[in-house]
């Protein structure tokens, strides 16, 4: 990723952060860990569902009480866009009630809440990138249930970061496009894969980085950031690139395709514009 300008301060030792990590078995939670779990700068707490259920709101006001965080970073989400449409009281719950109760939580305990969100807040209509300060309007049942979360943390926090990223990847962990490719690889010849969509992929790494400056430096500007890796493609020239990565391209053949199923609408332009640390 790009130089972000920012003077890393020499870790403290004798006085680590303590953060808390939501939804710590999804691939950022895991990227996180991976890549920051021995960092003295941090004290972490990585929770899974089973450890800590964010839906449970007696449950998160006692582990915020006992534990006493100066940052949460809510890794949690439920993000099947298909089966949200089909039962929307999931998302609900995981994307907006629970992120209220996180909220709530950081307010009494003097939190910083850095919560990840997504473009798809977006309809996508626009034909140039999408700005922080751009009105959302969701055309799925994920996309709105993101947005209600980010009004929850709005409307009871002063101290957040909402971080919207786009198409989310890991090449280790979790299930995403990039490893979904490497898999139909393995048993397909034939790859159709859609053009109609555009949008940046970022590689959990990259925004893990990010949030690791954006806490590190003590940055007070809260608000509303976008991170993506920049890169604009389709899911057809991201695929191209997935394959090509794994020196595979010349064994399969890929095909644009405009007929993609999808019984949730999509917007057409997800890319974001994405934001500097100050």
């Amino acid at each position: 990723m790009k130089d972000l300008n920012l003077t890393t301060p020499t870790p403290n030792t004798q006085h680590p952060t303590p953060i808390l990590v939501t939804g710590a078995d999804g691939q950022l939670g895991l990227t996180i860990q991976e890549l920051y779990a021995g960092n003295s700068t941090f004290d972490f707490r990585f929770t899974s569902k089973s450890e800590l259920d964010i839906t449970n709101k007696r449950e998160i006001e006692f582990f915020f009480e006992k534990y006493k965080f100066d940052y949460c970073i809510n890794c949690a989400a439920y993000t099947n866009v298909e089966q949200a449409e089909k039962t929307p009281d999931i998302a609900y719950k995981v994307n907006a009630e629970a992120v209220k109760n996180l909220a709530e939580a950081c307010k009494e305990t003097n939190t910083v809440l850095v919560h990840i969100s997504t473009d798809y807040v977006f309809d996508g209509e626009k034909k140039e990138p999408y700005k922080v300060t751009d009105l959302p309007n969701p055309i799925n049942e994920y996309g709105k249930s993101k947005l209600l979360g980010e009004q929850h943390i709005q409307n009871t926090l002063s101290k957040y970061f909402i971080i919207r990223t786009s198409w989310l990847y890991s090449k280790k962990y979790g299930k995403n496009f990039y490893k979904s490719i490497l898999e139909k690889a393995k048993v397909e010849k034939n790859l159709f894969i859609t053009n109609t969509q555009k949008g940046c992929p970022t590689d959990t790494e990259n925004l893990a980085e990010f949030i690791y400056k954006l806490i590190v430096s003590r940055n007070d500007t809260y608000g509303i950031y976008h991170f993506c890796d920049e890169k604009v493609m389709t899911w057809y020239d991201f695929a191209k690139q997935v394959l090509h990565e794994n020196n595979i391209l010349k064994l399969i053949k890929l095909v644009k395709s405009n007929n993609y199923r999808t019984f949730a609408k999509r917007p057409i332009n997800s890319v974001l514009i994405k934001s500097k640390l100050p």
